[in-house]
């Protein structure tokens, strides 16, 4: 794996951006300068982030969300020659 994250990721298993193994690592977002937490999923090229909306669920349980456009950084938490060395050993 490189140390670029992906143009688009999300962390909802059923999307075709999700990817178990950028997940793990650890993306961070910074979006328009600010450090973001809580995103459901982003597009860097497209320049926008989905996040969810409070703790308000659609019908299936699903949070709801929000999409917000502007500057999109994305980079991982660990690099990746750490996390060779782990083990899943678990």
């Amino acid at each position: 794996m490189t140390d670029t994250p992906p143009d688009h990721l999300s962390s909802n298993p059923r999307s075709p951006f999700f990817n178990q193994d950028a997940l793990q690592r650890g993306v961070g977002i910074r979006f328009k300068g600010a450090e973001r937490t809580d995103v459901e999923e982003y597009s860097i090229s497209e320049g926008w982030v989905r996040v969810a909306l409070g703790k308000k669920v659609d019908r299936h349980g699903n949070p709801l969300t929000i999409k917000l456009s502007g500057p999109v950084e994305a980079y991982f938490h660990t690099s990746a020659d750490s996390d060779e060395g782990s083990g899943e050993a678990e």
